[in-house]
């Protein structure tokens, strides 16, 4: 397994966003939610939301560097709108962005300008970092 990546800079988004091409040409595979909260053996629930993490799988057409796995962490908002089958749902031009503190992904460079109205899916952290699972490439799934 790689080595995970942080975004923490301007410079860092930069060269992550170039590197994977700007998401062009792939597909969100899957995702798992990490909320913190849980119920123990004796039932008592521990209702917090403390950890609030998102893990999201991306796959690509290229040989290398093909499958990425990005960690947004202290996670504000998720807004999923999956395509159903009689459309595709491939990413043509995601965008990738910080503003006010947190760092923003949306699955088309719309959403940047028409955040207030963009229906598709798009989410909102305070952290991100990322890796890629080439050995993930394929249809298994990597979150069971």
């Amino acid at each position: 397994m790689s080595v995970w990546n942080e975004i923490i800079t301007d410079k860092d988004l930069t060269y992550f966003v170039e590197l994977y091409d700007g998401f062009h040409d792939c597909c969100l595979k899957e995702l798992r939610y990490i909320s913190g909260a849980f119920v123990n053996q004796d039932l008592e629930m521990y209702p917090i939301n403390d950890k609030r993490k998102l893990y999201v799988v991306f796959q690509r057409q290229c040989e290398k560097n093909s499958t990425i796995e990005i960690e947004f962490s202290s996670l504000i908002k998720l807004n999923l709108a999956p395509n159903t089958e009689t459309y595709t749902c491939e990413i043509l031009d995601a965008t990738m962005f910080f503003e006010n503190g947190y760092i923003y992904w949306g699955d088309s460079d719309w959403f940047k300008e028409e955040r207030e109205q963009y229906d598709g899916t798009w989410l909102c952290a305070e952290k991100v970092r990322w890796r890629f699972v080439d050995k993930y490439i394929g249809d298994q799934e990597i979150y069971k």
